[in-house]
C-alpha cells in the first residue's frame, strides 16, 4: 500500500496502514466500508474504506478540530432529475463539507485529499474524457471553489484502487488492484 501523505506527489510504501508512528500510542479506530454513493463523517477516530474504478473519493478533514470524512461518488453532476443524492460529485462533495463544518470543522482549516478516477474501460482510453477524468475534475472544481487546500491525490490511470482513510489526522493509504 502507498501512504497519501504530505504534498500532491506524497506518496511512499508502508506496510502496516493503521500503525501509529513511533513512540505514539495506537488509536483504536472502528472501521466503516463506503460503498458508491455514500459518505460519512466522524468525530471520533475511524478507519473508512473503500474501493475506486471510475468513481472519486474526497476525503476532508480538520485535524486539530478532529474531524473528518469521505466520500464515494459515481457521476459528475446531478442535473435536477431524479433524487439529489451522494452518488453525484455536485453533491456528494459539499454534503461532505456541510457535515464535517456541522460537526465542529472549520472550514479555513479543512483539507481534502482526492482519489480515484480510472479509466478503467480500454475503449474509452483513447479520448481523454472518460468518465473518471469527468469525475476527478468535479471534485477538483468544487473543493477550488470552496477553497479547500489539496493536499495530496492519487487520481487517474487504468487500474482500480482500494483506499484507507483516517478521519481524525487525514493519513491515507491506496493499493493498486
Amino acid at each position: 500500500m502507498s501512504r497519501a501523505r504530505g504534498g500532491a506527489a506524497g506518496l511512499r510504501r508502508e506496510q502496516r496502514p493503521a500503525a501509529a508512528p513511533a513512540g505514539e500510542a495506537e488509536v483504536e479506530r472502528p472501521r466503516s466500508y463506503l460503498h458508491a454513493g455514500q459518505l460519512a463523517a466522524a468525530t471520533a477516530p475511524t478507519l473508512l474504506t473503500t474501493i475506486l474504478g471510475s468513481c472519486v473519493a474526497v476525503c476532508v478533514w480538520d485535524g486539530g478540530a478532529g474531524v473528518g470524512g469521505m466520500n464515494h461518488f459515481l457521476l459528475p453532476h446531478w442535473v435536477g432529475n431524479g433524487l439529489a443524492s451522494p452518488r453525484f460529485g455536485n453533491i456528494a462533495v459539499g454534503s461532505l463539507i456541510e457535515q464535517l463544518v456541522a460537526l465542529g470543522g472549520r472550514r479555513a482549516h479543512l483539507r481534502a485529499k482526492v482519489f480515484g478516477g480510472a479509466c478503467v474501460l480500454a475503449g474509452a482510453a483513447a479520448s481523454g474524457n472518460h468518465l473518471g477524468s469527468r469525475n476527478v475534475e468535479t471534485a477538483l472544481k468544487i473543493l477550488a471553489r470552496e477553497e479547500i487546500p489539496v493536499v495530496a491525490r492519487d487520481v487517474g490511470g487504468r487500474r482500480a484502487r482500494k483506499l484507507l482513510f483516517q478521519t481524525d489526522d487525514g493519513a491515507a493509504w491506496v493499493k493498486r488492484l
